[in-house]
């Protein structure tokens, strides 16, 4: 009983201590994200790829061709043999993406946000062709939707002072 009373405390004052610090809600009302909600188009090039990303930004942004800003996005991937069977053949593949992006104010026609994403994924090559290049594709989408996040959460956290 008493420990329950000490978890419950504690939980309180963690509470009290995450209130106290200015914790918003990035979406909230007075959040500093909630200005790209609604309010942005994603320019991504017409490949698979690009599509793939700019589905995953709008799924997390919201879609407006007549919005604020236009977030300029340009992923590439690069494909890396891992590992190799004793005949020579490569039984597992390894995609390493970057995705460089760009959010541009539509009124003052100025890049107010910048960077570059990276990460990784893998597949593997032991199946028949068809399953090889399915498992190509999955790791693909997979490696999108991984950097989209990436630059979700980088202009999130840096959402503070752009404009309305």
């Amino acid at each position: 009983m008493w420990l329950h009373r000490r978890r419950a405390l504690f939980a309180l004052s963690a509470l009290f201590a995450a209130a106290g610090c200015g914790f918003a809600p990035a979406y909230g009302p007075q959040g500093s994200a909630s200005v790209l909600q609604d309010n942005l188009r994603v320019a991504a090039p017409e490949r698979r790829d690009g599509f793939l990303m700019s589905q995953r930004l709008e799924d997390r942004f919201g879609r407006n061709d007549a919005g604020r800003y236009v977030l300029t996005v340009t992923p590439t991937i690069r494909q890396q043999g891992l590992a190799t069977s004793v005949e020579g053949t490569t039984n597992r593949f390894q995609l390493i993406g970057r995705a460089d992006y760009a959010l541009r104010d539509t009124q003052t026609q100025s890049v107010v946000r910048q960077g570059v994403v990276t990460d990784f994924t893998g597949f593997s090559a032991t199946g028949s062709t068809v399953a090889t290049l399915a498992a190509e594709r999955d790791a693909t989408a997979r490696l999108m939707v991984i950097l989209a996040d990436q630059i979700v959460d980088r202009l999130i956290l840096t959402a503070d002072g752009l404009p309305a």
